[in-house]
């Protein structure tokens, strides 16, 4: 029989680990809403998120400078990205299979480039201080950052949201999302919304790696797995829909952490019986594709 402390310890664990693959996800989704491109990449630019955090951390002992100096690198390395090469392919009749290809490419250049820099070991980055303790709810008891993590998350959502239905710039994505055609037609500069675009789905990614740098080992290959996951999720939530990353995200999140208690090995095999499940019963996803 199973301990029901440690059920609901593993939900704990595997809202945290939903928080950070949602910064992910929440980008991967982002991207593809509005400039329609499945970003292979995005796993990597997590991955280069953690290392810069932890690069920053044990350079100067601070991990808030660590965080923000992770979403920055990461941002610039969007920005590279986008204007140097992605933006030549929007356009051409076969943009799509282009825009894999070549974030495929960026997958083995920029792993390759984490092995040069950083060597192929393990790195890891603990916990902030401030932040290492616990917080006792109904007598249990909830890691201060594990809690930070989760309610950075919503936040992150909300402020999305917030944005997107509230201002003038989230109309114009709303609007260019739907008909890119017809937003240029009225004035948009639909290059630089692109760019914009990209550079905050790249920064958000960095920063769910520097928020997950803490919660377990960091390796070159971090992206590779973090990709795929974050593919579920999309895919689990509606290619295209915010709010579908952010419930698909914690469903697979909890997912991982609750799986394992049942059946050894079945927290990672979880997520994608639900993704299979998603696709033969509701292939648009929980909440349809709609930004």
């Amino acid at each position: 029989m199973v301990d029901a402390s440690l059920v609901i310890n593993q939900i704990i664990v595997g809202l945290s680990i939903g928080s950070w693959l949602f910064l992910v996800a929440i980008g991967l989704s982002l991207v593809f809403g509005v400039l329609g491109v499945l970003n292979f990449a995005h796993g990597v630019l997590f991955a280069m998120g953690a290392y810069a955090a932890i690069s920053v951390n044990q350079a100067i002992g601070s991990f808030v400078l660590g965080v923000i100096a992770a979403t920055v690198v990461v941002a610039i390395i969007g920005l590279i990205m986008e204007t140097g090469f992605i933006r030549r392919l929007y356009g051409r009749d076969e943009e799509e299979l282009d825009q894999l290809l070549l974030t495929f490419a960026f997958v083995l250049i920029l792993e390759a480039g984490i092995r040069f820099v950083f060597g192929s070991g393990t790195r890891s980055l603990d916990r902030p201080e401030f932040l290492d303790f616990n917080i006792v709810v109904a007598g249990f008891g909830i890691p201060a950052y594990r809690a930070t993590v989760i309610l950075f998350a919503v936040a992150v959502m909300a402020g999305i949201l917030l944005v997107l239905d509230r201002t003038n710039f989230g109309r114009v994505v709303r609007a260019t999302s739907s008909d890119r055609d017809m937003a240029q037609m009225l004035g948009v500069n639909v290059p630089r919304l692109y760019t914009s675009v990209f550079v905050v789905g790249a920064a958000l990614a960095g920063l769910g790696g520097a928020f997950a740098a803490p919660l377990f080992s960091v390796t070159p290959a971090l992206g590779e797995t973090v990709i795929i996951d974050a593919f579920v999720i999309v895919v689990i939530g509606g290619l295209g829909s915010l709010l579908g990353s952010f419930f698909g995200a914690f469903i697979v999140g909890i997912m991982i952490a609750v799986g394992s208690i049942f059946v050894a090995g079945a927290g990672e095999l979880m997520p994608f019986i639900a993704l299979i499940l998603i696709l033969l019963l509701k292939p648009e996803g929980l909440l349809g594709a709609e930004v």
